[in-house]
C-alpha cells in the first residue's frame, strides 16, 4: 500500500465541554484531503490519545474512515504500552476499515530491545493489516534501535516506521541494512527532518505542520524530487521557523491554534494540555505572518 509521500497525524477537535466535535473533525478531514495530505493517521499522539477513552478511539478511527471514503489511507494508532490492548485495538481498527495500523513503542514500562521485538511481533502476528512502527523516545523513555526495526522489517506486514528520534544516523543506518529497501519505508515523525531524511533514502513524514502547509511540504518534495535542491532547501529554511513554532508549546496545542487561522473551531484541548496563552499566540502570529511573506515570494518567483 501506497502512503505517499505525507501522511497527517490528525488533530482531534473538542467542544467546549470536552467531547469530540465530529461536524469540525469531518471538516478536518475534507480539508486534509484537499491540501496536501496522502494518508491519514487517526488516534496518533497528535490527536491527544492520551486523553481519549477506548470508545473514543475506536469511534474515531470509524468516523474517519467513514468519512476519508477511499480518497487516501487511514492509519490507525493502536499501539499502547500494554501489548493484549494494543491487540485488541488493532482488532477494532480492522473491524472499521482502516488500511493500516500504526504501532508506538511499549512507553513507560522501559522494556529492553527484546521485550520491544517482542511486542511488535505478536501484535503484527494477530492482523493482516499493515503496520507502522512509531519510534518516539522523547515521549516514550526508550529508543528502538536500528538493529531492531531492521529486525522487525523481515516480519511480511511490517511495513514502515515513523522515526522521531531526530537521529539521522539512525535512520541512515535503518534504510541501509533493511533487505528491500521498497519493502520497508522510513518516515520522519520531525517536520524539520523532512528534507533531510529524504535525502538519505527516506519516502516522507507523518506531518503535524501538514495540517496548514501540507501543499508548501509537497512543493519542498516535488522539487527535491525534480532535482530542483535550491528550491528544496529554500522551502525548507522557510519551514523551519514556523514547525519550530508549531512545537514552541506542547504539541498539539500549537497547530490547534493555527488551524483557528484557517477557519477552524479547534482551539480546545483536553487537560493535561493546554490552550496557549495570549503571548505565546502573539510570538507563532509574528512568525506566521513572517512564513506567509517568504512562502508568496518563493511562489511567485520559482514555481514547481
Amino acid at each position: 500500500m501506497n502512503l505517499g509521500r505525507i501522511g497527517t497525524a490528525m488533530i482531534t477537535p473538542f467542544k467546549k465541554d470536552g467531547t469530540i466535535n465530529y461536524p469540525e473533525l469531518e471538516r478536518i478531514i475534507n480539508h486534509l484531503i484537499n491540501n496536501g495530505t496522502d494518508c491519514i493517521v487517526a488516534c496518533g499522539t497528535t490527536s491527544e490519545n492520551p486523553t481519549m477513552s477506548t470508545e473514543e478511539k475506536i469511534e474515531v478511527v470509524r468516523f474517519t474512515v467513514e468519512k476519508v471514503a477511499g480518497r487516501v489511507p487511514v492509519i490507525a494508532g493502536t499501539g499502547d504500552n500494554e501489548t493484549a490492548y494494543s491487540i485488541d485495538m488493532t482488532h477494532k481498527a480492522e473491524e472499521n476499515g482502516a488500511d493500516g495500523i500504526m504501532l508506538v513503542a511499549p512507553y513507560y514500562n522501559k522494556p529492553n530491545q527484546r521485550g520491544i521485538y517482542a511486542h511488535f511481533e505478536t501484535i503484527a502476528k494477530e492482523t493482516k493489516l499493515p503496520v507502522m512502527l512509531y519510534n518516539v523516545p522523547g515521549r516514550t523513555g526508550i529508543n528502538v534501535a536500528f538493529e531492531t526495526s531492521v529486525a522487525l522489517s523481515k516480519i511480511s506486514n511490517i511495513a514502515w516506521i515513523k522515526e522521531a528520534s531526530g537521529n539521522l544516523d539512525q535512520m541512515g543506518d535503518i534504510i541501509e541494512n533493511v533487505a528491500q529497501e521498497d519493502d520497508f519505508l522510513v518516515y520522519s515523525g520531525d517536520d524539520g527532518l523532512t528534507l533531510p531524511l529524504l535525502a538519505i533514502g527516506g519516502a516522507g513524514v507523518i506531518s503535524v505542520a501538514s495540517h496548514v502547509v501540507g501543499n508548501d511540504m509537497q512543493l519542498m518534495m516535488r522539487a527535491f524530487e525534480q532535482g530542483e535542491h535550491k528550491l528544496a532547501a529554500k522551502i525548507h529554511r522557510a519551514l523551519l521557523p514556523l514547525v519550530r513554532a508549531l512545537f514552541a508549546q506542547p504539541n498539539p496545542s500549537p497547530v490547534k491554534y493555527a488551524m483557528t487561522k484557517l477557519g477552524f473551531d479547534t482551539l480546545d484541548v483536553r487537560l493535561p494540555m493546554m490552550e496557549m496563552t495570549n503571548e505565546e499566540k502573539a510570538a507563532f502570529d509574528a512568525i506566521w505572518d513572517t512564513y506567509q511573506t517568504k512562502m508568496e515570494a518563493i511562489r511567485e518567483n520559482q514555481p514547481v
